[in-house]
């Protein structure tokens, strides 16, 4: 008789699956192609969680928070409710309209706002726009019980499930948004979870995370990030990526180039060979961010409005391969996943460990 392994049963040490198509020239583009493109790495996932992020896909509203939140309860979604309209302008609200599919269950309510803050509240504050942004999502998603804001961004948007990217795609109908900038994920989770809110994409504000691999050095990451006011509840690794860049960028002002330089910092023998003016730089990031420094394999592909950052650990333990074609850049765990859906490519190359490749709307790719 033939027997079945169970998760936990069989390690798959390369899993998950990440794929992001970017135009340089702001050209707007449906999601079926980054859906073919995750499609192909089916066998990457094992069905405990997909997603998508895209940029972009609300021009109507582009001055406004998008905020995708989960449901268990309506009570949640009262509780929630009334706290928004305290303290936001709400311009428009609605479910998110999604397509039955029998291999995504246990679905819970699902629904979208376009808001802004009230003038005179965030006065009140004394923060700026964003942070308060920041503290709404963290309030949320600590205080109010079976609430979870999963995107917050303006003019884009996540999406995600447990269950293979493909069913994702089609449950969520992204079929009918155009973005110029899309990502994806299939799971294979390893030693947390799967459940709706540890499904990739990871999101706060405009920066979007999808990864691949283990971060062993969590604990010390997240213990760190925390002492900065953010609350990781979402039972992954991930969730802290996502964190360490936004305090890194929005908060410390770094460069996103110098924000991998943390991350996925060198080691120190290899500081100790560059030049003077090198060495000086990356010994300040490593000294004064030590914490942050996110140890274990992996890669990531970093969304943001008007650019993407593709990034492998700095032994490059996992796979990241990056293409161009005219005007669109492309980056995945595996080639086959580009030529899926562009078979003639002007250039394929793979990423150096710990080089980030930062591409940007009208502009030139750095990284290589």
């Amino acid at each position: 008789m033939q027997s079945f392994l169970k998760e936990g049963d069989v390690r798959i040490p390369s899993g998950c699956a990440i794929s992001a198509i970017f135009s340089k020239k702001g050209k707007v583009f449906t999601a079926e192609r980054i859906i073919s493109s995750i499609k192909t790495m089916h066998a990457r996932s094992n069905g405990l969680g997909g997603g998508f992020a895209g940029y972009g896909i609300y021009p109507e509203y582009k001055d406004y928070y998008a905020f995708h939140i989960f449901y268990t309860s309506r009570e949640a979604k009262e509780e929630t409710e009334h706290y928004l309209d305290e303290n936001f302008d709400i311009a428009n609200l609605s479910k998110i309209p999604i397509r039955p599919n029998k291999n995504i269950t246990d679905v819970p309510l699902i629904w979208r706002y376009f808001i802004t803050p009230l003038k005179v509240k965030l006065d009140f504050t004394l923060l700026d726009e964003k942070e308060y942004i920041v503290k709404a999502v963290f309030h949320i998603n600590t205080s109010i019980k079976g609430a979870h804001v999963f995107s917050s961004g303006k003019n884009m948007g996540s999406f995600k499930a447990v269950g293979y990217p493909e069913d994702v795609g089609s449950f969520y109908r992204l079929e009918d948004y155009e973005g110029y900038s899309w990502t994806a994920h299939g799971r294979y989770p390893t030693n947390t979870p799967g459940w709706w809110g540890g499904a990739h994409p990871f999101s706060l504000l405009d920066t979007s995370v999808v990864h691949n691999g283990e971060i062993s050095s969590y604990d010390a990451n997240r213990r760190e990030i925390e002492m900065y006011g953010y609350k990781c509840t979402l039972l992954t690794d991930t969730e802290v990526i996502a964190y360490i860049i936004d305090y890194l960028v929005r908060k410390k002002g770094l460069t996103l180039k110098e924000t991998s330089h943390v991350i996925a910092a060198p080691f120190w023998s290899t500081i100790n060979r560059m030049n003077e003016e090198e060495r000086d730089e990356y010994t300040y990031l490593r000294n004064t961010f030590s914490s942050l420094l996110v140890t274990g394999p992996f890669s990531i592909i970093v969304g943001f409005n008007g650019g993407l950052m593709a990034l492998n650990d700095r032994l490059k333990l996992r796979s990241l391969v990056c293409a161009e074609k005219d005007d669109y850049f492309y980056c995945a765990s595996e080639e086959i996943a580009i030529r899926a859906i562009e078979s003639e490519l002007d250039r394929v190359w793979h990423p150096r460990g710990g080089e980030a490749v930062i591409v940007t709307l009208e502009d030139r790719i750095d990284g290589n």
